[in-house]
């Protein structure tokens, strides 16, 4: 068996993980586990793997030895499920007929997603660039917000994740994308305390009261500083929490008064995940700028979004993305067909009703049971936040890999993120039979380790 390093929250040696690995891994999928280990550059949460995948489908995934697991993890890309046959259709068709375009030549799946996208994207965000990732479309987003204001510095979260590039890290607050690199990262990227329901960083008891805390520092760093192009963040915390009412409204507000602009990551949220088609819509509040990707390739082809006020296009005299597949007509293809299968299939609304059938069966289940220090969600994205004692809130990280590994044993695949919290987040596809069984699963696997 090929060393395996950890995942978020997990431990590299833990038992429970031994454990799994020796019962679960099988003859088919050990040698390319170790063909994956030899090959591969190291590193956390990527390579080496903890397991094969032999085919992905709707909200299954299989891997060579014919384990099957509901994925409620999927990278976000999976919102309307793996291989949609439409999808894959059209980008076969899309193949037949142009295959790729040379920058500076355009085409007409290119020009069509990008109306699309203003079409569903409120206020005046009208103006829009493709990357190949979410990563690249906040360094995009973060060029434009330089030559907008003339300034330079940021303003964005501890413990965000905005991507991997150096930009993108360096706006970002996780530490497995920080503390590996040597020297500094890029120049003005200050960073507050995000808000949090249950340890909150500035002492408060209540998410409103974190969420007031965080929004009062982001207006005294935004005075301090005097020359903060931007404030970048999460519309919604993946990890997963969710804004208390007004505070979105009050940071708009802010960052309005302070001449900065306001750079909203839709990168795992967006495209109906939280019941709207962007989540910053349950807010009531429109960013200068908003980035999507990972679910607009529809878990096929990568693709993402930058998309922007119109006043911003001022960066017409240099290059601020200039990727060789910019307007890749079947990346282009793949991103116009998933939009076109989530308004179709109302997968948008089918989040919401089902986000919150979920959450209520979770609440009914979990809430009094003492291991568990909070469970909060927005549509299909939901967080189980495991303790070791709900007085003090003390993070179970241990507890919490125990039941993952309970639950990837029961056929059940998510992540656990900042060491203690099961993040759920599975396609907008799913039936509510397969969603209660997924539950009945967690559930199951909670009360085991109480």
């Amino acid at each position: 068996m090929p060393q395996i390093v950890h995942t978020e929250g997990e431990s590299n040696t833990s038992e429970a993980r031994s454990t799994w690995l020796k019962k679960s891994i099988g003859p088919k999928s050990s040698p390319l586990l170790k063909r994956d280990a030899d090959v591969f550059l190291h590193q956390s949460l990527s390579s080496p793997c903890v397991s094969t995948i032999a085919n992905a489908e709707g909200i299954w995934i299989e891997d060579l030895d014919g384990r099957r697991y509901m994925d409620f993890h999927g990278n976000s890309v999976h919102h309307i499920g793996y291989g949609h046959p439409r999808l894959v259709q059209a980008i076969k068709d899309q193949l037949d007929d142009l295959p790729f375009a040379p920058r500076r030549f355009t085409n007409d799946p290119a020009v069509e997603l990008a109306e699309k996208l203003v079409a569903i994207t409120p206020g005046d965000l009208g103006k829009v660039l493709f990357t190949t990732g979410g990563s690249d479309a906040n360094e995009v987003a973060l060029k434009i917000a330089r030559a907008a204001t003339g300034r330079f510095k940021t303003l964005s979260f501890w413990d965000a994740f905005h991507g991997a590039g150096f930009g993108a890290a360096s706006i970002g607050g996780e530490a497995t994308f920080r503390s590996h690199i040597a020297g500094p990262l890029l120049p003005g990227t200050e960073h507050v305390a995000p808000f949090h329901p249950t340890r909150c960083p500035y002492g408060h008891t209540t998410l409103e009261a974190s969420a007031e805390a965080c929004a009062n520092m982001i207006d005294y760093v935004l005075e301090r500083e005097g020359d903060i192009c931007a404030v970048v963040a999460e519309a919604m915390r993946a990890v997963p929490i969710v804004p208390p009412p007004g505070f979105w409204n009050r940071v708009r507000d802010i960052c309005d008064r302070h001449g900065a602009l306001l750079i909203l990551d839709e990168i795992p949220t967006g495209l109906g995940k939280t019941g709207q088609m962007f989540s910053f819509q349950h807010d009531e509040i429109v960013p200068d700028i908003v980035t999507i990707g990972k679910s607009l390739g529809g878990g096929i082809l990568p693709i993402a979004a930058c998309i922007a006020r119109k006043n911003l296009d001022v960066c017409g005299d240099f290059a601020i993305g200039h990727y060789t597949h910019e307007k890749n007509p079947v990346t282009a293809r793949a991103a116009l067909t998933t939009l076109q299968i989530i308004e179709d299939e109302g997968l948008v609304e089918r989040a919401s009703k089902l986000g919150e059938h979920a959450m209520s069966r979770l609440m009914d289940a979990l809430q009094n049971v003492p291991i568990i220090g909070d469970i909060r969600g927005r549509g299909l994205m939901f967080g189980i936040e495991i303790v070791e004692d709900r007085v003090t809130k003390t993070p179970g990280n241990g507890r919490a890999e125990r039941i993952y590994y309970a639950c990837l044993e029961a056929g059940l695949s998510y992540k656990i993120s900042q060491g203690c919290v099961l993040t759920l987040s599975p396609p907008l596809t799913i039936s509510q039979v397969e969603l209660d069984r997924a539950i009945d699963i967690v559930v199951a696997a909670i009360e085991d380790e109480i």
